[in-house]
């Protein structure tokens, strides 16, 4: 079942976090769901089975300043190793896009890192219907 996710997901989400490869406490997890969850123009869906929540998808509605056309951006987009080929993140994506729809987003955008592991992620994007056409750059302050 999809639902939106709760503080309460902290444990679970610090879980999917490791298998994206971003190692989270579920106490740093419970912290940064209690600054994101309020907010309106922030989503985060979870797929809560019989062995708890096994997939979740993030992500933030914006405008943009070289379109007139509103997006959504996935921030985050998991499934459990052990569910994966389930159809699992299929259903999430499909919730991304009805929210993304409702909120009046035109487009949705995901990045994905240029790494040998990530090419099979890469072919379930573009079967999602994803095109590949940027290439991010990233800066710590």
């Amino acid at each position: 079942m999809i639902r939106g996710a709760v503080i309460d997901d902290a444990n679970h989400l610090a879980e999917l976090m490791k298998t994206l490869g971003y190692p989270a406490t579920e106490n740093e997890m419970r912290q940064r769901l209690e600054v994101i969850l309020p907010h309106e123009d922030f989503k985060t869906f979870v797929y809560d089975s019989t062995e708890g929540v096994i997939g979740m998808i993030g992500m933030s509605f914006s405008y943009a300043y070289h379109t007139d056309s509103p997006h959504v951006r996935v921030i985050a987009f998991v499934v459990d190793r052990e569910h994966q080929g389930e159809g699992v993140g299929r259903l999430l994506m499909r919730e991304a896009e009805h929210w993304s729809e409702v909120k009046g987003a035109k487009t949705i955008q995901l990045n994905s890192g240029n790494r040998k592991e990530r090419e099979v992620t890469h072919k379930i994007y573009e079967g999602f219907g994803f095109v590949g056409k940027a290439t991010g750059f990233y800066k710590k302050l």
